[in-house]
C-alpha cells in the first residue's frame, strides 16, 4: 500500500471504526468468571465515582493507524469540552492538517483536508449510528472512561441497576446487553478504572462486527488529581478487515480558550457516508 493511500486510512479509519459496533475481546469471553463477590451496587458506585469533574481536556496527540502489515503515524490534537464537542485533527508531515473530526451533540462533520471534502450530519440520519445507538454522549464516555448507556446522555446512580457483574481474577466484568448488541467493561476491582470497553454488533447475516477500546495508561491531571487515559488502543474487526489505531495524549491541559466549532469554506465539497466508506473499502 502506497504512503499516499495509507495517509487516506488515517483520514477515513475514524468513519469505518463508527460505521461498526463491537464486541468482547475473545480473552474476556473465554474467561472463567464467578459471580462477583463484591456487592455490585458499591463497585459500581465506585466505577461511577471515577466520572471526571473537569470540563475541559485539550493535549497534543501521536495518532497511528494500522491495517494489515502496513502502518502510518501522525502527530495532531484532540480538544473536548464535556458534553459539548470532541474534535481530532491530524497533521500530515508536522505541520499540514490532513484532517478533522469533530463530533458534536447535535452532527458529526468529518474533514478531509487534502481532497477538501466533508461529511456533516446528524446522527440519526446515519444509519449506522442511529442503529447501534451510538451517539455524542457514548463516544464521549470512550474517550473519557466512563460507563454509557446507548441513546442517553448520562449515566446516573438510579441506571447502576441496568448492568450486571462477574468477577474475572483481579478485574470485574460489566455487561449490559440492548437488542442485538452486548456492551462490556472490564475494571479493576481495586480502583474501579475502566480498562477496556468492548461492544458488539450481532447479525447473523453478515456476521459479528467488534470494536475493542483498550486503555493502555493513564495520567494524573494536575487540575484535580484524578486518572485520566493517555494511552488508548482501538481495534475495529468487521468480516472483510481489521483496523487498529492508537492514540497518545501528550502533556494533557484544561484549556478553555478556542473556538467549539469549526466553520466549513464553501471550497469544499460536501459527500455521502457512502462515498467515504466506498474510498475506504477501495484502498
Amino acid at each position: 500500500m502506497k504512503k499516499s493511500s495509507l495517509l487516506k486510512v488515517a483520514i477515513l479509519a475514524w468513519p469505518l471504526v463508527l460505521a461498526s459496533c463491537s464486541s468482547k475481546k475473545n480473552a474476556v469471553i473465554e474467561n472463567k468468571t464467578v459471580e462477583v463477590k463484591t456487592d455490585q451496587a458499591q463497585f459500581l458506585n465506585k466505577v461511577k465515582d471515577n466520572t471526571q469533574k473537569t470540563k475541559f481536556i485539550t493535549s497534543k496527540v501521536r495518532f497511528s493507524v494500522e491495517v494489515g502489515n502496513q502502518d502510518i503515524s501522525l502527530t495532531g490534537s484532540l480538544k473536548m469540552k464535556r458534553d459539548d464537542v470532541i474534535r481530532m485533527q491530524l497533521m500530515a508531515f508536522g505541520f499540514v492538517e490532513a484532517a478533522r473530526l469533530e463530533f458534536t451533540k447535535d452532527y458529526v462533520l468529518i474533514m478531509d483536508r487534502i481532497n477538501k471534502q466533508y461529511l456533516k450530519a446528524p446522527y440519526m440520519s446515519i444509519d449506522f449510528l442511529r442503529n447501534s445507538g451510538l451517539n455524542f454522549y457514548s463516544l464521549q464516555a470512550l474517550f473519557w472512561n466512563e460507563l454509557f448507556q446507548p441513546n442517553r446522555a448520562s449515566v446516573d446512580r438510579n441506571d447502576l441497576k441496568n448492568y450486571t457483574t462477574t468477577e474475572s481474577g483481579d478485574d470485574i466484568v460489566i455487561s449490559l446487553e440492548d437488542t442485538k448488541l452486548d456492551y462490556s467493561w472490564l475494571a479493576n476491582k481495586n480502583t474501579g478504572l475502566i480498562k477496556m470497553a468492548n461492544i458488539m454488533y450481532k447479525d447473523r447475516l453478515n456476521g459479528n462486527s467488534q470494536l475493542n477500546w483498550d486503555y493502555v495508561n493513564f495520567t494524573t491531571l494536575e487540575s484535580n488529581g484524578s486518572k485520566f487515559p493517555d494511552d488508548m488502543s482501538i481495534t475495529l474487526t468487521t468480516q472483510k478487515k481489521e483496523v487498529k489505531l492508537r492514540i497518545k495524549l501528550n502533556t494533557i491541559k484544561n484549556e478553555t480558550e478556542w473556538e467549539t466549532r469549526t466553520e466549513v469554506s464553501n471550497k469544499y465539497r460536501e459527500v455521502t457516508v457512502d462515498e467515504i466508506l466506498q474510498r475506504f473499502m477501495a484502498l
